[in-house]
């Protein structure tokens, strides 16, 4: 059963006072564009995450929460699979503010990154990436989407309860992350440190309830050719003649094509798309008048939970690596010269929870009381969601403003409606999940 009931007096005070705010709720939106968080690669220097942490600390205690900004020792993650050797937090500090409930209710943590993807190629941007431009009905910029303006609304969420000074029967705990794009090490922080009945990560999902993500596997092919001049006349390779690892790379590319197919054609999970696999990267050749020696495949590969809970990552590198297999035992070459898959650092599980879950069913009701559908779906990418439910046994949903096919985009943008409507259905769900002690 759904948690449907209409808004009482002091939820209506909330959604008002929310929509009120929307300048306010703007204006953060802006000042968390304009910090340049953008993603790295292990071992780059910091850019401007600690100068937004530390402002969004700086708000939130204002409004009466205890709030830590500090760089997390790595130490409690290393040697998981999705953080590379020597990886330090240094620069990177991790947000948690705490709003202390006074009785006995439940805990909910909002968790969100902060970190954002390159605007590259910035001369195709019709606007400033970070200027955080408001035109149209949205906000335009690098993050708008993804997901900073998730941020946004969680914040402005948990500012108006203590503004307007409703008083939480359990915690409200805001959580703000950096490496979300890179290696889900401070979404692993999160989860192997606070302690939480249950979680939302505002991530763009279309104010649809997510309750199911796919995991993440990244593989490397690499194609072994064999190098010689470009201008001599073909020869055999039986006879010593060069072989393009790049049009040997090509014939795999069919094959994964091929497996991209197989994986539509099987049965469907209930929220989720068909597993995928997309080539994201190529990278081969050594002289412009040589036969390339090498070329390598970077292979991105999105795959579905287990009907049983585990994580299948096993099972998909296996099918993975034959196929790739079998696809090179069909060419002479590529059976006498096996192609290369490793597996990088970055992997990263499924998760999902059931939609009976109480958080589920609160923000249903919620958003029903709302004026809107309330509809259960799954995010068809991985979030830091899922390591807080994996690694932290915490439930959690993904619930946000905006569709994550604006995600990453050139002219990135988030509509204004989709982030007060964010924020007023989490503060509504917190007053609802945590229990709000009678006046």
């Amino acid at each position: 059963m759904q948690e449907d009931r209409e808004l009482d007096e002091v939820e209506r005070a909330v959604v008002e006072r929310v929509a009120q705010r929307e300048h306010d709720l703007l204006e953060l939106l802006r000042r968390l564009i304009a910090f340049d968080t953008v993603t790295h690669t292990p071992g780059a220097p910091p850019r401007q995450e600690a100068q937004l942490q530390h402002y969004l600390g700086e708000r939130l205690a204002a409004r009466g929460a205890a709030v830590t900004v500090e760089e997390p020792d790595a130490a409690l993650i290393a040697g998981h699979p999705s953080v590379p050797n020597g990886f330090s937090f240094a620069g990177r500090p991790q947000l948690v503010a705490r709003f202390r409930g006074v009785g006995e209710g439940r805990t909910l943590l909002l968790n969100g990154h902060v970190d954002v993807v390159d605007v590259s190629p910035r001369a195709q941007w019709s606007c400033d990436p970070f200027a955080g431009l408001v035109h149209d009905g949205a906000v335009w910029g690098r993050g708008a989407c993804d997901m900073k303006g998730g941020v946004a609304s969680m914040v402005l969420a948990a500012e108006t309860l203590a503004e307007l000074g409703v008083t939480l029967a359990g915690d409200l705990l805001v959580n703000t992350v950096t490496e979300e794009e890179s290696t889900g090490a401070g979404g692993l922080i999160a989860a192997r440190t606070l302690k939480a009945d249950a979680a939302i990560v505002p991530e763009p999902s279309s104010l649809e309830i997510s309750v199911a993500c796919r995991g993440s596997l990244l593989a490397a092919i690499t194609v072994e050719g064999r190098a010689g001049h470009a201008g001599t006349p073909p020869q055999h390779p039986d006879s010593g003649g060069s072989v393009s690892a790049i049009e040997k790379a090509a014939y795999l590319l069919d094959a994964l094509r091929r497996l991209r197919e197989e994986w539509t054609l099987r049965p469907r999970h209930l929220y989720l798309p068909a597993a995928d696999c997309v080539v994201t990267r190529i990278s081969g050749g050594e002289w412009i008048v040589s036969y390339p020696a090498r070329c390598r495949l970077d292979c991105h590969i999105e795959y579905l939970p287990s009907a049983n809970g585990g994580d299948p990552a096993p099972a998909v590198r296996r099918e993975f690596q034959d196929w790739i297999t079998r696809a090179a035992n069909a060419d002479n070459w590529l059976r006498a010269h096996p192609p290369l898959v490793e597996w990088t650092y970055g992997a990263v599980p499924p998760a999902e929870i059931s939609a009976e879950e109480p958080v589920v069913r609160t923000i249903v009701g919620v958003e029903r009381a709302l004026g809107r559908a309330g509809r259960i779906g799954g995010f068809d990418n991985w979030h830091d969601g899922a390591s807080l439910i994996r690694e932290g046994g915490i439930p959690t949903v993904c619930f946000g403003p905006r569709a994550l096919s604006v995600a990453h985009t050139i002219d990135e943008c988030v509509p204004i409606a989709d982030l007060v409507g964010c924020a007023q259905a989490i503060a509504v769900s917190a007053m609802r999940f945590c229990g709000v002690r009678a006046r």
